[in-house]
């Protein structure tokens, strides 16, 4: 497929990185030092796969400034923008993705977007609204900065926001593109699939917060932290994953 990824941050140049070994991939990006680098194949990222795969892979990938080049002749267009929660002001800022899909559709209304930004629960139906010839889609990422691409090669699960041939053929094509030969694939509407990545991050951050008390009470105490952790992570309903205290 000819695929563009709009954004070269973590979450967009390892999805670039990972599909260009398959397909034709062109990143869209503003930034031209981040172009001029990828296409001299270095990382402008910290992500030892993705330096890897620059160095040792024959990628079909090729970056962009120029928004024409990137959507014009795509199949499928993923966007993967930066989107920002303001707890001062209790707004969630999605103007880049909004921006996005808006340019998109001046070249094509019919086009396959899949947005991998975080968004609130509800965005995507409300996109889609305003937008009713595009195929707007969202897929929820679960990557580690750093690790991007090695969580992309391993996904946990892949989750759809939608049921349409075109959502599945999309997590075939990340499927397809992942070491993992059973990956758990899960087809929701979009304002599930919008609620699963907002309960998974508030989740994981509830459980750094208890362990990082944990830590707390036993330095307080001048206990060993780590025993404690260790015995309480015994229990398989807790786990000995993810229980690490760390400076946050």
């Amino acid at each position: 497929m000819n695929i563009s990824v709009v954004g070269a941050g973590y979450v967009g140049l390892s999805l670039a990185t990972l599909l260009s070994v398959k397909h034709k991939v062109t990143i869209y990006e503003i930034d031209i030092e981040k172009v001029s680098k990828i296409n001299k194949r270095i990382s402008p990222i910290e992500d030892p796969e993705i330096e890897d795969f620059f160095r040792n892979k024959e990628l079909s990938l090729k970056a962009t400034t120029n928004k024409e080049e990137a959507y014009k002749n795509s199949e499928l267009i993923i966007v993967a923008t930066p989107t920002n929660y303001d707890e001062l002001t209790n707004y969630f800022d999605t103007s880049s993705v909004e921006e996005v899909v808006d340019d998109i559709t001046r070249f094509a209304d019919e086009k396959i977007i899949v947005i991998k930004s975080t968004i609130p629960v509800g965005f995507t139906k409300e996109l889609s609204s305003k937008y009713p010839k595009t195929q707007i889609i969202f897929s929820p990422e679960f990557l580690r900065e750093g690790k991007a691409l090695h969580d992309n090669l391993y996904p946990s699960r892949i989750i759809v926001g939608s049921s349409s041939n075109e959502a599945k053929n999309f997590a075939r094509i990340l499927a397809d593109s992942s070491k993992v030969d059973d990956v758990e694939i899960l087809f929701t509407n979009s304002t599930e699939a919008e609620a699963i990545k907002l309960f998974s991050n508030t989740y994981l951050a509830m459980r750094i917060s208890y362990f990082n008390e944990l830590d707390t009470y036993a330095e307080s105490h001048n206990l060993n932290s780590m025993e404690i952790i260790r015995g309480v992570g015994l229990d398989p309903r807790i786990g000995s994953h993810y229980n690490n205290p760390s400076f946050g």
